[in-house]
């Protein structure tokens, strides 16, 4: 079965009022990673990312968590996500998700996205289809990570606001540590495992279709969230250490008075002790 065969007959595939054929894409995200190492879905269409043609779809595995299914049965999908759970490692629940359409269009130069309508392409090519899987998949990543970050802004707020009204810090250093470590997770996971900036390797091959990966871009915004993601990251890492330098500076002065005490205690016990043997 051919490309062009995958959208007509797939039941997924539905005629619009205009007579152009759609297809269904989903991509859902199912935790941390997915370990595709030796699955066997059924034909393999790429081995970066994994993608398997399967029944009358396509099926496309990224190691960061998320499986984009395209042209496939609700029930289809269930029994595949299912299958894929004992691979997932830190499996979400619930999971995150985004759906979009894609149209079939007259011509390789009408190629576009419609505002708040299908995605529109010359042919439900593989070529196509996998750039669209790793656009909505990046989007679905980035959307379970800024929901992260917002999550640590909420907690960090209280903080700063108790420190501008009361001139106190949080007396637990380990919350301040915990957020720390949830911004380096968030961070590393765009940054290393997404890579949301660098381009899918099929354009590697397909140059051509580079302004149809530009329109996904520009489309879904990964670019500007990515750099709008890392601004918060670095103000979560920024206020995070702050935090954490006002609290160790307040240990340390307490250190330092107990030691004066101390230091004080004892002298004031020998002026005792000396001050006891003469009399």
């Amino acid at each position: 079965m051919n490309a062009d065969q995958l959208a007509v007959n797939t039941p997924a595939t539905s005629p619009r009022p205009d007579g152009a054929p759609t297809l269904r894409i989903r991509a859902v995200m199912l935790g941390e990673r997915i370990n595709p190492s030796g699955l066997e879905l059924g034909a393999t269409v790429s081995s970066t990312p994994a993608a398997f043609r399967v029944h009358a779809g396509l099926a496309v595995i990224f190691r960061y968590g998320v499986v984009v299914l395209i042209g496939l049965l609700p029930s289809e999908e269930k029994v595949l996500i299912d299958g894929l759970k004992p691979r997932v490692i830190g499996e979400f629940s619930p999971h995150e998700e985004e759906i979009a359409q894609a149209q079939l269009c007259k011509d390789e130069s009408a190629e576009a996205i419609l505002p708040g309508g299908p995605i529109c392409l010359a042919k439900f090519s593989d070529d196509r289809l996998l750039l669209i899987a790793d656009a909505l998949a990046k989007s679905t990543s980035l959307a379970r990570d800024e929901r992260r970050v917002a999550a640590v802004f909420d907690v960090i707020e209280p903080f700063a606001r108790k420190l501008a009204e009361q001139g106190r810090t949080p007396p637990r250093r380990k919350g301040i540590l915990q957020l720390i470590g949830n911004a380096l997770l968030v961070q590393q996971r765009v940054a290393g495992r997404v890579a949301v900036a660098e381009k899918p390797d099929v354009l590697w091959e397909k140059p051509e279709l580079d302004r149809l990966y530009a329109r996904l871009e520009d489309e879904y915004e990964l670019k500007e969230r990515l750099d709008t993601l890392e601004r918060k990251l670095t103000a979560v890492s920024e206020t995070a250490n702050a935090l954490t330098d006002i609290i160790d500076t307040q240990r340390s002065l307490r250190l330092e008075i107990a030691v004066v005490v101390l230091i004080v205690i004892e002298v004031a016990i020998g002026c005792f002790q000396i001050w006891s043997g003469t009399h």
